[in-house]
């Protein structure tokens, strides 16, 4: 993953990312943006799938603002013609994030300008774009922000809602699919890699370690029950006892699964709502 970090670099100022499949045209990007006064940090990415594992890295800024209830990036500076999912195509998933980040497209193609607006753009560049009309789209992301109600400061991090829907992008023979977090019914640790168990049947293999993953999807109501498995608490029908220990039981096709004995008594807990 790359990350291009500008030389005055700020908090206060715009967190964003570019994305751009030409090597070219994203450090034209990269440049304009470090050229406004009113961007911070500038992450860069090559395509929708690398974007979106950005969003979802447990990069300490990123993380700290989600705590404050703070998209991960204020605005999204994209190309839309890109290989696997289009700029169009990650659009959306951006868009349906809560809360989301402004979206501004930046293109050599001007026949996707009304789908844009449609997704809630904030504006349309047409390449190349200079310095002047570049500051333009800037400053309307600055009013949309402003336009925006600010989170609470006094209270905590409100809990995950149920159309809060996280997506993990994976990759299947040179395409990109977009798992939605509501369709896991377990995860197993392999390595440094998890494996996505799904309502469809199929499973997935991501570079994602399930320890981050658990911390990630707590608060969507995941809980760890082995050093081995993640799974969704609303899902599991059964806790009994087998011959190696208690056990739990997914769904109604009776997938068993391993519980830990270090997992047992909070696992309970949870399940009993503390009693």
């Amino acid at each position: 993953m790359r990350i291009t970090v500008s030389a005055q670099n700020d908090t206060r100022r715009l967190l964003v990312l570019a994305v751009d499949d030409e090597p070219h045209g994203l450090s034209l990007l990269v440049e304009s943006l470090q050229n406004n006064p009113h961007i911070g940090r500038v992450f860069t990415a090559v395509d929708a799938s690398e974007a979106l594992r950005l969003l979802a890295s447990d990069d300490p800024q990123l993380l700290e603002r989600k705590d404050r209830g703070l998209p991960a990036i204020d605005a999204v500076f994209a190309d839309l013609q890109m290989p696997g999912l289009s700029g169009m195509e990650m659009a959306r998933v951006f868009s349906a994030l809560n809360p989301a980040p402004v979206l501004v497209f930046v293109t050599g193609h001007a026949s996707e300008a009304v789908n844009a607006f449609d997704l809630g753009a904030v504006d349309y560049l047409l390449k190349p774009c200079n310095q002047n009309r570049l500051d333009r789209a800037v400053e309307r992301v600055l009013d949309k922000l402003r336009s925006t109600p600010a989170p609470s400061g006094e209270s905590p991090a409100a809990p995950a809602k149920p159309d809060d829907d996280e997506v993990i992008p994976v990759e299947l023979a040179g395409t990109t699919k977009l798992v939605p977090r509501s369709s896991v019914r377990w995860v197993e640790a392999q390595g440094d890699y998890a494996r996505l168990f799904t309502t469809d049947g199929n499973s997935h293999l991501v570079r994602i370690p399930l320890t981050q993953l658990e911390e990630r999807w707590e608060k969507a109501g995941f809980v760890r029950i082995h050093r081995s498995f993640l799974v969704a608490l609303n899902l599991i029908t059964e806790l009994r006892m087998g011959q190696g220990g208690y056990q739990v039981v997914i769904g109604n096709d009776e997938k068993l699964l391993p519980v830990s004995r270090r997992h047992t008594r909070e696992l309970k807990d949870r399940l009993t709502g503390g009693r």
